[in-house]
């Protein structure tokens, strides 16, 4: 079989896929210090420097890698990854040899040399691991700019008392872990957590869950963990954004020693996720033990009255900016009748509005609001739909149990139902295969891409199964 695409030009564009997808942040994280070694027949070969990068990019990217070689190489079966130090030995001129493209026929297969140096590790040097830099706060994100209401009121009352805590005084509620779905203010409620306390002369440090993770990385890479440590366990407050982002189980071992470290010694631990701390699935269960054992908050969707008074506040705000903006109070309550979702949407919609305003020096009235945010009314956010739910809903449908969804079981009362949830899990949640697989009795992430294509092979061919598969979606959606 003949591959028509160089290698080397293939691997620079999924590359800069990867990039664009990922954000850059995220990519120089992970992929930066990828190398692509070889394409042998049906298999691409890349290399790491750590076996930690190995297994993360294992776990959470094969899916996404296999994809994009597909589309430029054609029928790729499998990404292998190494640890560059457990590889062949470097060349006279201290480089490893270049990346190698095999094809796939008949003949005894023969390592043709690629003529270009072999791809270099673009990932630049670690900071030391001793300088804790946390992630972006926002000035505006403050305790004075949190809009409250019946839906937030508890989790801001928490958020106040932690951040009232002077230096040596005991902690308040240790950890508190505040879960919400997305744009209802867990961010904003950490960072107004974060500000206050570092005027108390407290030292504090805001992290993502993915912030968290790129430092452990660098500091795994740049042999200086134990600095890294040390030095996050020397702080006073740690919070942590997007806890729901946390993987790989070094990472979350490494995690829990730290969370154990901090509330043992008195300092005071902040999480906020976008699910309670036992809906975690991916998360180690010791880490989701010591975190169901503080204080958990949630905020609900804002009602009619919060969200009024969010569209409000946020008015007042742009007025103060431009004295010629008319915004009326019509308009006002229209928006926060229509715009339903949460806080960051109706952030959005003020905005629009006023862009609107500025662009044409019109009066923004009903008729320019519902042209504005046509597109924000259709928008609705869907339900979050749970594996546990998936497994819930088609066992009993089926006639069978959880435990037959999870067994070595080949029968076909229960392979058939067990592909079906498979392939559910897929379609309605944001899980990798390796993910769903675990989920289902520890599989492999191939039997899990098997029984998608298999559902939708028959979904296609036979209508009614098709109609089935959707009334099982909708029984989930709704």
């Amino acid at each position: 079989m003949t591959r028509s695409p160089d290698v080397r030009d293939e691997w620079e564009r999924i590359k800069a896929r990867l990039r664009a997808e990922l954000g850059e942040d995220v990519f120089t994280s992970w992929f930066a210090r990828v190398e692509f070694e070889a394409l042998v027949g049906d298999a691409v070969h890349l290399s790491v420097p750590t076996r930690f990068l190995k297994n993360w990019l294992q776990s959470r990217y094969r899916d996404r890698l296999l994809v994009l070689f597909r589309e430029s190489f054609g029928s790729i079966a499998q990404i292998e990854f190494a640890v560059r130090s457990a590889m062949r030995p470097t060349t006279d001129a201290g480089r490893r040899p270049a990346p190698v493209l095999v094809a796939s026929t008949p003949e005894p297969r023969a390592a043709a040399t690629a003529t270009r140096p072999a791809l270099a590790a673009t990932g630049s040097a670690a900071r030391p691991a001793d300088e804790l830099s946390g992630s972006p706060l926002d000035a505006r994100h403050s305790f004075e700019t949190f809009v409250e209401g019946r839906s937030n009121s508890l989790a801001l009352a928490a958020a106040r008392r932690v951040a009232d805590v002077r230096p040596g005084q005991p902690v308040a509620f240790n950890p508190l872990y505040v879960h919400a779905s997305v744009g209802l203010g867990k961010t904003h409620l950490l960072q107004a957590i974060a500000h206050a306390a570092k005027a108390e002369g407290r030292k504090v440090l805001y992290l993502t869950a993915e912030h968290f993770m790129y430092r452990f990385v660098q500091s795994l890479m740049a042999q200086s963990s134990i600095a890294f440590k040390e030095a996050l366990r020397g702080i006073d407050l740690l919070l942590i954004d997007d806890m729901q982002f946390l993987q790989g189980k070094q990472i979350q071992q490494e995690f829990c020693h730290t969370l154990n470290s901090l509330i043992d010694g008195a300092r005071q631990v902040v999480i906020a996720a976008d699910r309670p701390a036992g809906d975690l699935e991916t998360l180690d269960e010791r880490v989701r033990s010591r975190l169901a054992g503080g204080l958990l908050v949630e905020i609900a969707a804002p009602d009619l009255e919060l969200r009024r008074r969010i569209v409000t506040h946020r008015v007042d705000a742009a007025r103060r900016a431009d004295a010629t903006l008319e915004i009326s109070e019509a308009v006002v309550d229209w928006v926060a009748e229509n715009v339903v979702s949460s806080g960051r949407d109706l952030d959005g919609a003020v905005n629009r509005l006023v862009a609107h305003h500025q662009l044409t020096g019109r009066r923004v009235d009903l008729e320019m609001a519902e042209a504005a945010l046509r597109d924000l009314l259709r928008a609705r956010e869907p339900k979050k739909v749970k594996i546990e739910d998936i497994q819930r809903v088609v066992s009993k449908h089926f006639n069978v149990t959880k435990a037959d969804l999870l067994s070595a079981r080949r029968t076909r009362t229960v392979v058939r139902p067990r592909q079906i949830a498979m392939y559910l899990a897929k379609a309605l949640t944001p899980r990798s295969l390796p993910e769903i697989g675990r989920r289902f009795g520890n599989r492999d992430h191939t039997t899990v891409l098997h029984a998608v294509r298999k559902i939708e092979e028959m979904a296609t061919a036979d209508r009614g199964f098709a109609d089935e598969i959707e009334m099982l979606k909708r029984m989930l959606d709704g």
